[in-house]
Order: C-alpha cells, then structure tokens, then sequence
C-alpha cells in the first residue's frame, strides 16, 4: 500500500514538474512577440496606406521576427511625435519640418523643450503642400485668401504648421485675415463641394484621393500656385521646392504643374523601442523595396539613398545597424 501510494505521490510530482516547465516554456514564447502599432494620419491620405504597407511587410515575417504590428488613423505629425514619445505608439509617420522642430523643442514644442528621445528610422515619400481653391471663390493667387473661409488642418496636423508658415511669409494673419476651419482632409473635400469652404490646405503625396474627389464634383475647383518659396526656405531650412502634378487631377481647371513647397514623410520612434524591433522593420522595407513601392504612387520615386534624406532627429541605432550593413552608412 504504501509503495502503491508513493508511487502515485511520484507521479503527480512529475506531472506537476512538467506542467511547470511546459507553462514556463510558453511563457518564453509568448516574451519574443513583440506588438507595435504605427500612427499615420487621415485615412484618405497617404500616412495611412503607408503604415499598412510597412506593417503588411513584417506581418508576413512574424515566424522570423515575432513582430506584430497594427496601424492606427491619427491627427498627423504633432500627435504621433507626442504619443511616440509618450509610449502609446511605437512608430509614427512624421513630416520632416515635425522632425526637425521637436527634436529642436521648437513650435509645438517651444513650451515643453527638446524632444531628446525622438529618433528617425527612414524617410518616405515627398509631400507637397497643397491648396484647393473653387472656381468661384475668387481665389487665384495665394495673396486671394485674405477674408475668406480656408481650412488649415486639424489642430495636430503637419499640414496646419505648413499653412501658417506659408502665411506668415505672405503677410497674413491666419487668426485675424482668414476665417480659419480645423477640418481633417477627408472632411475637407466635401465642404469644399458643398460650399461651405473657399479652399483648403492638405501637405500629401500625390495623387491624393481627398483632392480626386474635389476636383470631381460639380463645383469646379483648382490649385493655388505658392511662388513665395525662396523667401520661405530663407526661413525655414527644412522645406524644399515641389510641385503638384496636375495629370494626376484631369478635372482640375489648372493648365499645367503648379509651383509649391514640400516636406518628407519620416516614420519615427523612440530610443527606448528595441534595437531588433527596429531593425528588423528596417530591413524589411529596404530588402523588400521594389514591392514597397507598387504599393501607391507616391512611392515611384523612392531610392534606398534617398530614403535617408530628411532625417534631422538621430537615427535610431536598429535602423542605423541596417545601414551599416547594408552599405548605406
């Protein structure tokens, strides 16, 4: 009887043993997937559809890297360098003139100070700041705004600080010349049509599908040359001469390319985000780069070298890894 019992005594000790070790083991398991979420902007833009392509990209490798990595619709630049920084998302898309200003605690961040852990990845692709005016808005050339109804972004965007900067070159007071609207873009093309706005301001890559559906109602509409650029980038460094190609928009009632400004769209992190998560998004994009670039139009121009322009934040030591060994760097 008591060799019977001990026995069983044994056998449950083993049983709970390996119990214990199998729970430990998927415990170790369950430590390598990492979860990261990349903010981006309105869902008409072109943020959006490059967090997806980029998250698509390391989904497909979750055997190798055990990343899993969702996209989040945002406010745009400002939001996603704050929740960054702040923990709530991992990666961000960021305009480049962001960039520049909160590492340098400028702008938006004038108050709180240098943001010294925001770190750049990659660029991505060129934005153009954008106006639409109506036909009949007797909007023709930029100095036209004064006293009427412009929409400058939602408080957050990349694209409000744009349409201030550009103002501010021009003389105009954007608090007091216009009648200022917060909306997001893909609010904006509909007040446009509805006649409820005279133009709107949208920095996007091209071709955008808030500005095709703008330009494809019955209120004819145009785009708004921006000349003043040479006193602009006097100003502000981190801008650069673009244009917007009208091809894109056969119902615009332009004649040809119109004359503007532009930014880099920039994903971002933090410093305290893992070296290997890091590279290892790194190294998808790039490795993968023909692919990546079928995924919207605004992706055709992209080279490996240029995707390190634009970078005024540090760039992150994962992304930099890549680099070196890629040759880049």
């Amino acid at each position: 009887m008591k060799k019977a019992f001990s026995i069983v005594a044994m056998a449950l000790i083993f049983t709970v043993l390996f119990l214990g070790c199998e729970k430990k083991d998927e415990g170790a398991g369950a430590a390598k997937r990492t979860f990261v979420t990349i903010g981006t902007g309105g869902v008409t833009g072109v943020y959006y559809p490059t967090g997806g392509a980029i998250s698509k990209m390391v989904n497909q490798k979750f055997d190798s890297y055990g990343i899993k990595a969702t996209v989040e619709s945002t406010a745009g630049s400002v939001f996603n360098v704050n929740a960054i920084l702040a923990g709530d998302l991992e990666f961000g898309i960021v305009q480049s003139d962001r960039q520049y200003q909160a590492f340098k605690g400028m702008a938006d961040w004038k108050d709180v100070g240098a943001q010294d852990k925001l770190r750049a990845v990659f660029s991505i692709h060129p934005e153009s700041v954008t106006m639409l005016a109506a036909d009949d808005s007797g909007i023709q050339n930029f100095e036209d705004i004064k006293g009427k109804i412009i929409n400058i972004g939602a408080p957050g965007s990349g694209q409000r600080g744009n349409a201030i900067d550009i103002m501010e070159v021009y003389g105009i007071d954007w608090e007091k010349d216009i009648k200022a609207e917060g909306l997001k873009p893909a609010e904006a093309a509909k007040m446009l049509q509805d006649g409820r706005i005279d133009a709107y301001f949208y920095t996007v890559g091209h071709p955008n599908g808030s500005f095709k559906e703008a330009t494809s109602g019955s209120r004819k509409a145009h785009f708004v040359a921006i000349t003043e650029t040479d006193s602009l980038l006097k100003l502000f460094p981190f801008y650069a001469a673009s244009f917007i190609p009208v091809k894109e928009y056969p119902n615009a009632s332009n004649d040809g390319d119109v004359q503007t400004f532009g930014v880099k769209a920039t994903l971002c992190t933090s410093s305290d985000v893992p070296d290997d998560v890091v590279y290892a998004i790194t190294k998808e994009v790039f490795e993968n780069l023909d692919d990546f670039k079928k995924l919207h139009p605004a992706f055709a121009v992209l080279t490996a070298e240029s995707m390190l322009d634009g970078l005024s934040a540090p760039i992150h030591d994962g992304a930099m890894k890549y680099f070196k060994e890629a040759g880049l760097k």
